[in-house]
């Protein structure tokens, strides 16, 4: 059976079912909506790497959480384009070359209930059964320290370049989670918490979030912060959305495509 991106678009729009915010970045980023489809691939962010893996799959619709062209709301494409920017005309050649057609999707899969990417980092983690009940972001976990913890969100994530501030030896059992960029408000609001030992964040400007951290665990307030970085914080989540699209959509190949990690760190 024949379906189109734009079918497919809609049939996940009902299947999340959660009304669009007024102003959404949700939407078709590049390609033909009303495109027949062969396959689709799920991914983090649309780097080159993941199209070139997805047209060589076969998966000509590529769902993305993060944009396609580096700015999360697309008001740079226009300028970028004028500039004949070498890395954004290098992209935009290889979609149209390929016939790729690539779906941002990100607010409703936050916007669902529960949030589809902290159900799926929280998965991947083995924290879904310890989430504290009335509170999505916090998980009540069996005491441990902050090393363990951050060597375990390293493992689980596939996170090559996790930092974190605090002493390793300090005790932790209430955790915060918050994927993906948050901001310095979100982040201090659990940092501060009384009721919280340390966060896990995908990243944050280092002079806002990282400072307050870093007095937050001088004052004794809090044991501390681990920064995984933003694509494999959020990784998993989009591998939750992988699965909930093979159920909706058996008649189409559906693959999660990762996004690798792109930072590294030296080794001594």
């Amino acid at each position: 059976m024949t379906v189109t991106a734009r079918q497919v678009a809609e049939r996940i729009s009902a299947h999340v079912g959660v009304p669009p915010r007024p102003t959404t970045v949700d939407g078709f980023l590049a390609g033909d909506p009303d495109a027949p489809i062969r396959g689709i691939a799920v991914t983090m962010m649309a780097t080159l790497d993941v199209l070139q893996r997805a047209a060589a799959r076969g998966l000509d619709l590529v769902v993305t959480h993060e944009p396609l062209y580096f700015d999360h709301h697309g008001a740079s494409d226009e300028a970028l384009a004028s500039a004949g920017d070498p890395v954004f005309a290098a992209k935009a050649a290889f979609v149209a070359e390929h016939g790729l057609v690539v779906l941002h999707q990100h607010d409703a899969w936050h916007d669902r209930e529960p949030d589809g990417i902290q159900t799926g980092v929280a998965r991947a983690l083995g924290w879904l059964e310890h989430a504290r009940a009335g509170d999505h972001e916090v998980y009540d976990l069996p005491p441990t320290t902050l090393g363990a913890l951050a060597a375990h969100v390293a493992d689980a994530l596939g996170a090559r370049a996790l930092r974190y501030v605090g002493d390793p030896d300090a005790a932790v059992s209430a955790v915060g989670l918050q994927p993906g960029f948050q901001g310095f408000v979100h982040n201090r609001a659990l940092i501060a918490r009384a009721d919280v030992d340390a966060i896990v964040i995908g990243e944050a400007h280092e002079w806002e979030t990282g400072e307050y951290a870093a007095d937050a665990v001088t004052a004794g307030l809090c044991a501390g912060v681990v920064v995984v970085g933003h694509v494999p914080s959020e990784q998993e989540g989009m591998a939750e959305y992988a699965r909930s699209l093979r159920e909706l959509l058996p008649e189409v190949p559906v693959e999660l495509v990762a996004t690798a990690d792109p930072f590294r760190t030296v080794t001594r």
